[in-house]
Parts: C-alpha cells; sequence; structure tokens
C-alpha cells in the first residue's frame, strides 16, 4: 500500500471508530504496513504518518483510558469537522461554479486544494445545480506553457513563506532577464494575467511580476517547515496590482482634474473607477489620482472629444504633447 493510500485508509478508519483504537488494533487494521516489521520500525512509521496528518491539520490524539473508554488513539471530532456555514443550497451551487470556473482556466493556484475542497462540497451538499461560469486567462498568460506550474509553487511558497529563486523578462528598455531572490506575498489576477507580488532583494523593495514573464522558478529547498521571512503587518495586495493604466506605481501620486461632457458624462464612474466624480454644469468634473500619468492620458485620448484634461498644467501640457505625436503619426501615415 502506497503512504497516500495509507494515510487516507487511517484517517477513515479513525473517524469511523467509536472508542479509542490500541496500538495493537493498528497494527491489526494494517499488517502489511505496521505488522511486518519489528516494533521499533512500525512505531517509527506510524510517528512518521502522524506528523504528516497532523501537518495536513488532522489531529490525532493518544488518550488514557478511564472507566468508560479504553487507551488509545483518536481523532478528535470537534477540532476536525468544521461547523456548519449555514450556506443555502443556491449559496452553495454559486460556490461551487465559481471554483470549477476557476479550476478549468488551467492555471489557479492551490489547483489541488481547490478539487479537494470542490469535492467535499459536492458530497455534503447532495445534488446542486450550479450556473455555468467560464474565466478566461489573458493571452500572453494562457500562452506561457508554465504557468499553472509557476502558479502552484508559488501558492506553496507564500503558504510557507519561503523565499523563491527566479529569471524574470522585463520588457522595459530593450527587455533583459535578472536573476531575483523574492520573499512572495501574494498572487492577483487582474485583466486576466496573473501578478506575484513581494519582496526583491535585488531591488531591495517589494516589486510586481507578471508570473506569465517568469523563465524559471523555484523555492528554497531548506529547512521546509521554518519560515524564511514575515510578511509586513500593513502590506495589502492592492497597494500594488494596478487595476487600471493609470495605478501602475511609475511615480508618486498626482491629482488629476478631468471634464466630460454628452453622453459620457453619464458614464463617469465606469469610465474612471475609483475616482471622485461630481456634477458640473453641463456635464462631469472628475478627480483621478494616477501614479501613472501617461497611462491615464492614453485612456482619456481614448475615449474622444468628450472628455479633456484641466488640471494640472504639467498634465495638460503632457496631454497636448501625446495628443499631437498621435496627429503627427496619422498624418505621416495618411502621407
Amino acid at each position: 500500500m502506497d503512504r497516500a493510500e495509507r494515510l487516507l485508509d487511517l484517517l477513515a478508519l479513525l473517524l469511523d471508530a467509536t472508542e479509542p483504537m490500541t496500538w495493537a488494533e493498528l497494527r491489526d487494521a494494517f499488517p502489511e504496513d505496521y505488522g511486518s516489521a519489528s516494533d521499533e520500525a512500525a512505531e517509527r512509521k506510524f510517528e512518521r504518518d502522524k506528523a504528516e496528518l497532523l501537518e495536513l491539520g488532522i489531529p490525532i490524539t493518544y488518550v488514557q483510558g478511564d472507566d468508560e473508554r479504553k487507551d488509545g488513539y483518536v481523532i478528535e471530532r470537534d477540532a476536525y469537522y468544521l461547523p456548519d456555514a449555514g450556506l443555502s443550497k443556491e449559496e452553495l451551487a454559486v460556490l461551487y461554479a465559481a471554483g470549477s470556473a476557476a479550476l478549468a482556466s488551467g492555471a489557479f493556484p492551490g489547483h489541488q486544494d481547490l478539487a479537494h475542497a470542490l469535492r467535499k462540497v459536492g458530497f455534503f451538499a447532495g445534488e446542486l445545480h450550479p450556473p455555468r461560469v467560464r474565466v478566461e486567462l489573458g493571452e500572453s498568460a494562457a500562452s506561457s506553457p508554465q504557468l499553472a506550474s509557476w502558479l502552484e509553487q508559488l501558492w506553496t511558497a507564500i503558504a510557507a513563506r519561503k523565499f523563491v529563486q527566479l529569471t524574470y523578462f522585463s520588457p522595459r528598455g530593450q527587455g533583459k532577464i535578472t536573476d531575483r531572490r523574492v520573499d512572495p506575498y501574494g498572487l492577483a489576477m487582474r485583466q486576466g494575467f496573473w501578478s506575484l507580488v513581494g519582496f526583491c532583494h535585488l531591488r531591495q523593495g517589494i516589486r510586481t511580476f507578471s508570473v506569465h514573464r517568469i523563465r524559471s522558478l523555484s523555492m528554497n529547498p531548506t529547512r521546509p517547515r521554518s519560515a524564511d521571512f514575515d510578511v509586513p503587518r500593513d502590506f495589502r495586495l492592492d497597494d500594488y496590482v494596478a487595476s487600471q493604466p493609470w495605478e501602475h506605481r511609475f511615480h508618486p501620486p498626482l491629482e488629476v482634474s478631468l471634464e466630460l461632457c454628452g453622453a459620457l458624462a453619464q458614464t463617469a464612474a465606469g469610465a474612471f473607477p475609483g475616482a471622485r466624480v461630481s456634477r458640473a454644469e453641463g456635464g462631469a468634473r472628475v478627480e483621478v489620482k494616477a501614479t501613472y500619468l501617461e497611462g491615464l492620458l492614453r485612456h482619456v485620448l481614448s475615449l474622444g472629444k468628450d472628455c479633456k484634461v484641466v488640471a494640472p498644467e504639467t498634465a495638460v501640457e503632457e496631454y497636448r504633447k501625446i495628443a499631437q505625436r498621435i496627429a503627427d503619426a496619422h498624418g505621416e501615415a495618411r502621407a
């Protein structure tokens, strides 16, 4: 019997037991594993199995007998089973659908844990009728053959707080590959792309890495049960993973004022998520905090003549320069 099968059978045996099981009874139940070796070797093997189950959150304990029960090993059910979350069938169906869509995407961190959780939901909830949900990765991310492997390794490293060594391709400038040691703090998927956020020892600061640009990855194998780092208490993943083009952290925050008119004014909040929107005569005023001004200005230009930059002057001037470059490029193309 292989180790995984033995652990599952041991777990099932102790959960089904109505009273503590003695060491003799366990040896009888697993004659090929605990019964064929010497007493000392069999006990070492059982202790290793206990330790592995404990790491998985399954507490096997030895209890002293009394007048009501005998000595032996038990799994405390109150410590093993989670309390009922009180979710309705409809809520469980939504959770099941979301988890299934994440698995079907082909690249999701904690793939095995998620699959195990879905099996539990399906088993305890009985017949479910989940809605159909689909998750698609961005084109560049989906084309990376190693993406699923990178995500799984990073998931493990984040949970164990172990540093990773990676080679990383950066497209800035002429593009180059660098070797990095990174303490991984978290993963996020925005607009179909996975990002790793962590402390980069090369740059001596927190950096964001596109997972599909990783070329090789390995987790620190030494002292696997000891953490290599602590995540700062004030760390927030959202501070480092941009949702919008103007949220990339390329420079200090700059307050930019925009004016929207016509039909566009009615959709100001949707065009600039998270910005402050106020109604003005004939349109809307939008205040955007940008840490990547060019990204914001290009987005403004894409919205057409009903959106313009009004302050500060540095942003207005940069807006004019970008617009002129675009106009010149189109003029050359027509010529």
